[in-house]
């Protein structure tokens, strides 16, 4: 198994489900994961309150790139953060222009719009934030969509789904398939 990089972005109001399900599961899979703080390397305060404490700043992280992945969690507040983010459209733009894995989840798709990443592909993203993104993805209601290097999943619910798509695309069906039973995940 080769050493596949993930940088997952956190920021304030991200969804916390969705960012430690993530890292849990990709960091299972053989992922080295990065979590990178946006607004620096300080606890972050998530969409229900929970603190997490990120690896390192956004700054610090991209100079370790670039990664195999980004992974944007969601989270109203945390999307909206990541969509106004500079650093993380450079990032994205980056990523996305060399072939890369870009993964959002939940309102994370937003972000990927602000920052005009994947336009024309399909998505799909929680249903609250869907008539925002219709005009300019093709939309779709599926649990988890894969268009080319872009992955994307609707909201907490499907996290497993969406991170264990993400150690598929990074290692294969064999490495995805090994750590699913030890999770008791039911797919």
């Amino acid at each position: 198994m080769t050493g596949r990089t993930a940088l997952v972005i956190l920021a304030e109001g991200a969804e916390e489900m969705e960012m430690v399900i993530s890292t849990d599961v990709l960091r299972r899979g053989g992922v080295k994961v990065t979590v990178a703080g946006l607004d620096g390397p300080g606890a972050v305060k998530c969409s229900r309150d929970v603190v997490i404490t990120p690896d390192k700043s956004l700054e610090d992280a991209v100079k370790d790139g670039p990664y195999d992945a980004v992974v944007l969690p969601g989270g109203g507040k945390g999307s909206q953060n990541l969509a106004a983010s500079a650093a993380v459209g450079e990032v994205l733009k980056a990523h996305d222009s060399t072939g890369k894995l870009v993964t959002a989840i939940c309102a994370g798709p937003t972000a990927l719009l602000s920052h005009s990443i994947g336009k024309g592909k399909s998505l799909t993203s929680h249903p609250g934030v869907k008539d925002k993104l219709t005009s300019d993805y093709k939309y779709s209601e599926d649990r988890v969509v894969i268009d080319g290097n872009m992955i994307t999943s609707r909201g907490p619910g499907t996290t497993f789904e969406f991170a264990l798509a993400i150690v598929e695309a990074l290692h294969g069906k064999e490495e995805k398939d090994k750590i699913v039973p030890p999770m008791l995940v039911k797919l």
